[in-house]
């Protein structure tokens, strides 16, 4: 009797500890559409002197990112004018003297700066960089460049006088002292290629976000990216509206990433090369656009066209939107996003 009793006890023992198990696992357990939801994870590199971030889902991570990070730094290689042993910054140092054997790649990007000079009326020249060091938005005690040393720089700030040869594979500065810089498209450039090489793998859902700019492609849990849109005046993390959107890139360019304040005059680095000083009138620009090299280009010369002349030109461009700040703190929406953009507050005076 007493062992049939103690194996009754044994048994009972196992029993409760299985059903134990069982509410554990059934606790553990994601619900049906919980089960179905992807996770995403986020990774970052710093290249081409920024933030490189990519969110896709996590059976994609580890892949995906380092295909994206991969091209980021080769497009860094070949297009920065910081790195000596690029092509672009040969070109640079051969100013005045002979043509430069450069990339393929590097000479379409180059043929698009030239194109969207055109549309913007000089507002975009890859020239610019002649004006490097003119102004320094670190000094310990800012200033502000005499006339004729402004006027020195600028006369050599002409994308017009770039010669691209693709016959010969060559590009060529026609005069000593005139530079390329491609940091207003370059990233834009290297967030188009990685978009398309995330979806020739498969990978429809992402979002890649390159300093002011980001590219996104398909819905987050189907649902649109939602992306934040900066306060000029408010803390980095103030974003004082939103756009939800898909398969496009946001870029966002503004007066206050590096400026200095003198005589209560505010002087950032988004010059207009046609005068070599400091743009005015608008203090942000978001551009929305699929293509995230015109996107990347024409945030930064909006700014520089001032609110009349960017919502009249980009009202031009077919896919283009915008989204401007003025120097008064009014925002002004091209058509299309009429409706579409979520206000959080109104950006501070």
């Amino acid at each position: 009797m007493r062992s049939r009793h103690k194996t009754l006890l044994v048994t009972t023992g196992i029993c409760v500890v299985l059903v134990a198990l069982l509410m554990r696992y059934a606790a553990r357990r994601p619900a049906p559409d919980e089960a179905q939801t992807p996770r995403y994870v986020s990774r970052t590199a710093d290249i081409m002197a920024s933030p490189i971030t990519v969110q896709v889902a996590a059976e994609h991570a580890l892949v995906a990112t380092e295909k994206v990070f991969a091209i980021f730094r080769d497009v860094d290689t070949r297009m920065s004018e910081w790195k000596e042993t690029s092509p672009l910054s040969a070109v640079n140092r051969r100013a005045g003297g002979e043509a430069v054997p450069v990339p393929d790649d590097l000479r379409a990007v180059l043929r698009r700066g030239v194109e969207i000079g055109d549309i913007t009326g000089g507002a975009f020249d890859v020239t610019w960089a002649a004006l490097w060091g003119l102004w320094d938005f670190r000094a310990a005690e800012p200033r502000v460049p005499d006339d004729e040393e402004i006027a020195r720089r600028v006369a050599l700030v002409d994308y017009r006088r770039l010669e691209i040869d693709d016959d010969a594979g060559r590009v060529l500065l026609p005069e000593r002292g005139m530079m390329l810089g491609l940091g207003g498209i370059a990233k834009g450039h290297a967030l188009d290629l990685a978009a398309a090489e995330l979806r020739a793998g498969g990978v429809e859902s992402f979002l890649i976000s390159a300093a002011g700019q980001m590219m996104v492609g398909g819905m987050k849990h189907d649902r649109a990216w939602r992306i934040g849109i900066r306060d000029p005046r408010g803390a980095p993390n103030d974003f004082f509206a939103h756009l939800e959107v898909t398969d496009v890139s946001v870029s966002t360019s503004g007066d206050y990433e590096r400026f200095f304040l003198l005589d209560g005059v505010r002087y950032h680095h988004i010059l207009d090369p046609r005068t070599g000083r400091p743009a005015r009138g608008v203090r942000s620009a978001t551009v929305v656009c699929a293509d995230a090299t015109l996107a990347d280009a024409l945030s930064t010369s909006l700014i520089v066209l001032g609110t009349d002349g960017a919502l009249a030109l980009v009202e031009t461009l077919e896919g283009v939107e915008t989204v401007l700040v003025d120097e008064q703190a009014r925002v002004h929406v091209t058509s299309g996003l009429e409706g579409r953009l979520i206000m959080r507050h109104d950006p501070i005076r």
